[in-house]
Parts: C-alpha cells; sequence; structure tokens
C-alpha cells in the first residue's frame, strides 16, 4: 500500500513518485492550495494538493484531523524560503496527485493542543500512542531491548523463558493469585521477579541466564511504579560481584553511547553507609551538591535539649545542610520547609544564616544563638563550610527522621533552587546491611538469597546485627536502575539465614524445599541483577513517569482505564474454580 514511510522521504526523493499513508496530522486551506501534514509512525511530511485536479483537491478539501488515508505524489523540493529545517521532511515537499480516504475519524475524545488528564489518555491509549513523542518513546524503547539482547548475546548469555504460573516468594509486596480450576482451593503466584528459577539455571549448568520478563507486584503505587513492570534479568555462574558489576555497568554505559552518544565513563563506588550519612538516600542524586554534615559531638553539651537530647542519645543524630546562597530564603521559604520535613516526622527546621562571616556571632542570624555559645556556632560555621550569603539548617531527631527528612530536603532543594550539576551522575552503592531489625525482629534488606560478605555460617550467626550483604545496587540521577546480589549457594548458610529471619525448618521446606533440594547438588558459586527496564527507559527519554515509557499501563489505583479491568468474574467461572467472593456490588 505504499512505498515508504512519511519520515523518510528526504531531498534524495525528489523527482521520485512515492505513496505513503498515514494518518492526517493538519490540513491548511491557503488561498486555494489545501495543505496536508501526513504523519505516520517516522514522521510527518507535506502534501500539496492543487485545484487542477478538481476531483482529488475536492476529497482533500473534506480531509480532518486523524483521517487515515493514502496519498500518492511527486517529490519536489520546498520553495526558497520555505524549508523547514526542524524537520527531517523539511527540505521537501509531495505535490499530490491521487488520495484514498481508508477511513475516517470522529472528533477526537482528546485534544492535542492541551494537555488531557491521565485517566483521558490512558482511557484513550490508541489515540494518545499516535503523539509523536510518545511513538518515539515506544520506538526508543524496542531500540533499549535490542541493543541490550545484542551486548549480551555477544558476551555469552543465553535467553531463557521461566513460568509465569509458579508459586509465591517473598519479594517484599503481596502477590498476585491466579486460582487453580483443576486443583481446587489451590492458587498460583503471578512471580515478583524470577529469582528462584534464574539461582535454579545456574544450578542447571546453563552459565549466563538473562531474559527481558514481565513482573508482578500487588503494591501501592507511585511514578515509578506498576503492578506489571519489566526487568532485565541477569545471572552468572562462577563470577563475584566485581563480575557482575563490570558486565551490567558495560552493558549501560554501552546503551548510553549508542542510544544518546552519552559517555558516562567509570561508575563510582560509594558504601551504603556514606550514601546515608552525607546524602540521607541509597540511591543519591550526586548531581545536587547538597550533602548532610553530622554536628552531634558539637552541641551535645548545649543547653538546647533539642539539640543535645538527640546529640547523646545512640540513636539519635543531629545534622545539617549548608545551603549555598540561602541566607536570601524568606521567612516563609524556611516555614515552608519545615512543613515539608514534617511530613516525614520532623519537629521543625532550625535554621542559622551567614550574613558576615567576618563579624563572628555577631555577623550569623538565627533564633537558636541565643542557646549556642560563640565556640558552637563558630564551630558548626566551619565544618559546614559556610560563607557569606549561605544558609545552615538543622535536623535533630532519632537517626531514621533526621536522615530520612533531611535526605528528602536535600532533594527538594536542589530541584527548587536549581542546584544540580551535570546531566548524568552514575554510582554503585555496595557494603548494605544484611538485615535491618524492625520490632525485634529481623528482615532481609535485599531478599533472603543474598549472601553475606566474607562470613561464614557461624559468624553471621554470632552477629547478624553488622553483617554486611554481598549486594550492590547501580544509581543514576537519584534513580535505582538495578539491584543484585551474590547469591547464597550453600545449604548451611541459607538455612542459617532463614532462622535468622525466623523461618521454621517447616516454613522454609514448604515454601523453598525445591531450592533448599538444588542446593544439595554440587550448587555452583552465583550472582546476578535485574534491572528496571521501565526505569531505565524513563530516564534516558527525559519521561517524568513510566507510564509514559509503557504502552498500555495502569493507573496509580492499579485499573486500566481502557479496558475496565480489572472487572466482576462471571458467576459460572467462579463456581468452575470453587471461589466464593465477600464483596457485594449491589450492596455497594
Amino acid at each position: 500500500m505504499r512505498t515508504d514511510y512519511c519520515g523518510n522521504i528526504n531531498a534524495d526523493f525528489i523527482g521520485q513518485e512515492v505513496t505513503l499513508c498515514g494518518w492526517v496530522n493538519k490540513r491548511r486551506d491557503l488561498g486555494g492550495v489545501i495543505f496536508l501534514d501526513l504523519r505516520d509512525r517516522e514522521g510527518i511530511v507535506q502534501v500539496v494538493y492543487d485545484p487542477d485536479l478538481e476531483e482529488v483537491f475536492a476529497k482533500a478539501n473534506s480531509l480532518r484531523s486523524e483521517y487515515c488515508v493514502q496519498i500518492t505524489g511527486l517529490v519536489r523540493g520546498r520553495p526558497e524560503g520555505q524549508i523547514n529545517q526542524d524537520m527531517s521532511t523539511g527540505e521537501i515537499e509531495i505535490l499530490g496527485k491521487a488520495l484514498t480516504i481508508l477511513n475516517k475519524s470522529a472528533v477526537l475524545p482528546l485534544d492535542w493542543n492541551q494537555e488531557n488528564s491521565e485517566e483521558q489518555r490512558l482511557k484513550y491509549r490508541y489515540l494518545d500512542l499516535r503523539r509523536p513523542i510518545m511513538s518515539d518513546r515506544l520506538k526508543f524503547r524496542a531500540k533499549v531491548t535490542s541493543a541490550v539482547r545484542s551486548y549480551l548475546e555477544g558476551d555469552g548469555f543465553l535467553d531463557i523463558e521461566t513460568p509465569i504460573l509458579t508459586k509465591a516468594t517473598p519479594e517484599g509486596a503481596r502477590d498476585y493469585l491466579v486460582p487453580s480450576r483443576t486443583h481446587k482451593g489451590e492458587f498460583f503466584a503471578l512471580p515478583q521477579s524470577p529469582q528462584l528459577f534464574k539461582q535454579l539455571l545456574m544450578m542447571s549448568g546453563m552459565d549466563r541466564y538473562y531474559q527481558i520478563v514481565k513482573c508482578f507486584r500487588d503494591e501501592d503505587l507511585r511514578a515509578d511504579r506498576q503492578p506489571e513492570f519489566t526487568q532485565i534479568d541477569i545471572e552468572t555462574t562462577f563470577l563475584d560481584a566485581s563480575g557482575v558489576m563490570s558486565i551490567t555497568e558495560g552493558l549501560i554505559r554501552d546503551l548510553f553511547q549508542k542510544m544518546l552518544n552519552v559517555d558516562l565513563g567509570e561508575f563510582p563506588h560509594m558504601t551504603f553507609a556514606d550514601a546515608m550519612r552525607r546524602f540521607g538516600s541509597d540511591k543519591p542524586d550526586l548531581r545536587n551538591p547538597l550533602e548532610l554534615v553530622d554536628v552531634a559531638d558539637l552541641v551535645k553539651d548545649v543547653e538546647f535539649k533539642v539539640f543535645a537530647g538527640p546529640a547523646n542519645d545512640p540513636k539519635g543524630r543531629v545534622a545539617v545542610i549548608k545551603v549555598p546562597g540561602g541566607a536570601a530564603l524568606s521567612r516563609k521559604n524556611i516555614d515552608d520547609y519545615g512543613s515539608f520535613v514534617g511530613i516525614y516526622g520532623a519537629k521543625g527546621l532550625a535554621w542559622m544564616k551567614v550574613n558576615d562571616l567576618s563579624a563572628g556571632i555577631e555577623g550569623l542570624q538565627s533564633p537558636i544563638l541565643k542557646f549556642l555559645n560563640e565556640e558552637v556556632a563558630m564551630s558548626i560555621v566551619e565544618r559546614t563550610g559556610a560563607n557569606d550569603g549561605d544558609i545552615i539548617l538543622f535536623g535533630a531527631d532519632s537517626a531514621n527522621v533526621v536522615t530520612e527528612a533531611l535526605g528528602a530536603l536535600r532533594l527538594k532543594l536542589g530541584e527548587d533552587l536549581d542546584l544540580l550539576e551535570g546531566e548524568w551522575k552514575p554510582l554503585w552503592v555496595v557494603d548494605f546491611p544484611m538485615f535491618e531489625e524492625v520490632d525485634g525482629h529481623y528482615h532481609a534488606l535485599h531478599h533472603p538469597f543474598t549472601a553475606p560478605r566474607d562470613l561464614t555460617a557461624s559468624e553471621l550467626a554470632a552477629d547478624p546485627a553488622n553483617a554486611l550483604s554481598n549486594a550492590y545496587d547501580m544509581v543514576l540521577n537519584g534513580v535505582e536502575l538495578g539491584g543484585g546480589s551474590v547469591r547464597i549457594h550453600d545449604q548451611a548458610m541459607q538455612s542459617e539465614v532463614f532462622r535468622i529471619l525466623g523461618i521454621s525448618e517447616q516454613e522454609a521446606e514448604l515454601k523453598f524445599g525445591f531450592l533448599l533440594e538444588a542446593l544439595k547438588f554440587g550448587a555452583p558459586p552465583h550472582a546476578g541483577l535485574a534491572f528496571g527496564l521501565d526505569r531505565l527507559v524513563m530516564l534516558m527519554t527525559g519521561a517524568t513517569s513510566i507510564r509514559d515509557v509503557m504502552a498500555f499501563p495502569k493507573t496509580t489505583t492499579a485499573a486500566c482505564p481502557l479496558t475496565d479491568a480489572p472487572s466482576e468474574a462471571n458467576p459460572e467461572q467462579l463456581k468452575e474454580l470453587a471461589i466464593a467472593t465477600l464483596v457485594d456490588k449491589k450492596a455497594e
């Protein structure tokens, strides 16, 4: 039906007759000459219809936006002064000779000249995806997945599928359950990740596995979360953490070089402890120059209990952020930031402005100065490196509250005050705690199949609170692109981890008996990493939500306006599955 794509027609085609298919992006009647902007997946080309061909001209005059048409015409250069350098087809136009209306379009429920609600965009997603910005993102995503496959297969990785209908595994979110018709009262779970299967593949001797795979998690949603998302899943045998990090860093560097012509350079490494101490986050955005600075040792003897209390509490923290030029912030600005940190449990936001450093404490301005002597105040200024015109913002509370509140404040200040430096700042975060303690119980910080770093099972049992995991996260611009770890390949170590987590032998056998059995038969050392493909493409395309790089995403309430999913099941289906629902829709 066509000889080429609209966006491919350029000066090389001048003098040729072409046939194109697409949608009417715009129609303009300029003094008896009709101009069409014809659009397809690859771009837009201008088509001109003269009144000489009366029947064709009349048909062109009847066209409206989003009519689906086929045109045939002669490619010619645009007149002098009408070349559009912003379009790949801007040097040429097509003199229309024939026109077929393949399908008319009703008035669109979306207005491309203004912002539409996300609900409307998702309800009419097939129309939303016609927009060049959306189609370009999906084309970009396709090229990314193609480049990933090429890179990994060139490094000896095998693309192996794993089951979608499987058994529930502890990945930190609720499972989506699928009832079994043949085993009434029993359920499959959709995989939160192929974690156990990829480990079993390594035990099978597959050596290097990858998969671009759908994963499912029933969790509260936000801009970078969806109930179904896509992972680039990678696993290897006989490689340590540095080996996996080398391969996966190489993959991301190769992608950025090929797709964006960006050299990310070598990725720096930072420990989890340093990331939390300096940036209040385990995925720090290094484009932001602001850092958290601890000052508890400077204020532990002051009479101001707001500072002295946390400073003398082993579980407390007193830290500050120096904001260059921040002395220009108004009292209302500061109060607003105080309300912001309150979201994270902080009781307030103390501050100190540096107006004239040469004047000592007299050159400082703060409602808390009356509680601080000159030595303490100037020591804080010196430690932060503050200069005239800067402001110092304080956090004093439990360590968790201060870290989280100031970490979030750091990001907000960086955005509000336009402080970000550089376009791309990647890093590796390593040396995560093996466990986190909540209400006296240990929980795996990553997952229960992560190996500890440089510990035997007995050493781990003796001091689990201070154990570090052999795990690593890749972070880019404050977004976790991927995370992985060296896996446990020894049954004694796996059993000890289960014991620390409070998983009994009976429960372990019930949930993971097949894995524990596999560990008996010469399981090799193995390690891997999984990238979030949606997040990666979101970053690379400059989108603000992963929904904008997915063809048919769900809303923030995990619903699909396009298909009205989820929906009620047919009573006969429920009966066949031996399922009864507790929700009375009529009562609602």
